[in-house]
């Protein structure tokens, strides 16, 4: 593997900025974002990735490669938790393990546009219907999740109220915002483009900076749950990403995606969600730990895929398109 792809990741101001708010809690200093602030950036980062899909997508239009790219995005979705379920069984009960699962079978869209952003400093290409794969696997997971509680708890029925759950999978703030972001641009093309490029690009990387150096806040803040979970979920939150990308490189060779395209699908493969999923399953399985589905994902995986994961599955991608 070339280090110097690592190396030439790290060096990435978003990245450094991550550091940044990581030693800052390191350190105790009294460095804060306001609240609002991060919330605010991340709904920025949805609607510029979500507006330029929709426009690349007008640009490539609805072929038989966008149509199996999607299909893969909703297998893997619905798949991931599933196998995931049943090797967290092997040390958790079943709500920490469906949870987790859940955590794992969806995504980070944050990680999504890390790799985006790599993927340009390279100079190579990606399609814009990738966006609208990304919309499509957050979430299918917290069904599955919510299925597996179901089919495997032992004590007395719980009752759901499977309307709020569909609601909160479906229509949560990430997911109604992304999907609509990407039909505006799919409406408006390159007229809307024109008009919209100086707030959706140029502001894009200086906002991503600022929301990674929040991330980096909190993911320190989070490193010490993790002596609560134990070197069984650590390895485990290092582990399954490689394992779900290298799932994902395969169905990507198979159906011949491009080399842009295929880190963008691993990428969303590998990485786990640490807002839309937990919040739905702090709503829908109060009996999961959440310093366990939040800790392993936010404090592990995440850092993981940004500084390891995104130049290894690059690696993976150029031994197998050779």
């Amino acid at each position: 593997m070339d280090i110097s792809l690592i190396v030439s990741n790290i060096l990435n101001p978003p990245i450094l900025f991550f550091f940044l708010g990581m030693i800052a809690v390191l350190v105790k200093s009294d460095l804060e974002i306001p609240p609002p602030v991060p919330k605010l950036f991340s709904l920025y980062l949805l609607l510029a990735i979500g507006f330029k899909g929709g426009v690349e997508l007008v640009k490539s239009g609805i072929t038989q490669e966008v149509i199996l790219t999607l299909l893969a995005a909703m297998l893997m979705a619905c798949a991931v938790p599933v196998y995931t379920f049943f090797i967290l069984k092997l040390k958790l009960d079943t709500y920490d393990a469906a949870a987790i699962a859940a955590t794992y079978g969806s995504i980070s869209a944050v990680t999504f546009i890390t790799a985006t952003a790599f993927l340009n400093e390279l100079g190579i290409d990606t399609d814009g219907y990738m966006v609208a794969a990304l919309a499509l696997m957050e979430s299918p997971a917290i069904i599955v999740g919510l299925i597996l509680v179901n089919l495997f708890a032992i004590d007395e029925k719980r009752e759901f109220s499977w309307p709020e759950v569909l609601r909160d999978a479906f229509l949560n703030s990430s997911v109604f915002l992304l999907v609509g972001s990407l039909a505006i641009g799919f409406a408006t093309g390159e007229h809307g483009w024109e008009v919209l490029e100086p707030f959706t690009q140029g502001m894009f990387y200086g906002v991503l900076t600022f929301f990674l150096l929040d991330m980096g806040l909190v993911a320190a803040r989070r490193i010490k749950d993790l002596q609560k979970t134990g070197i069984f979920l650590i390895s485990f939150a290092i582990l399954i990403p490689i394992v779900n990308a290298g799932i994902g490189l395969l169905i990507a060779k198979f159906i011949n995606m491009p080399r842009g395209d295929a880190l963008l699908f691993a990428v969303l493969c590998a990485s786990a969600s640490y807002i839309a999923v937990p919040a739905a399953m702090r709503l829908t399985v109060p009996e999961a730990n959440p310093s366990l589905y939040v800790s392993t994902a936010l404090a592990v995986t995440f850092p993981f895929n940004i500084i390891v994961g995104i130049p290894l599955y690059l690696y993976g991608i150029n031994l197998l398109w050779r």
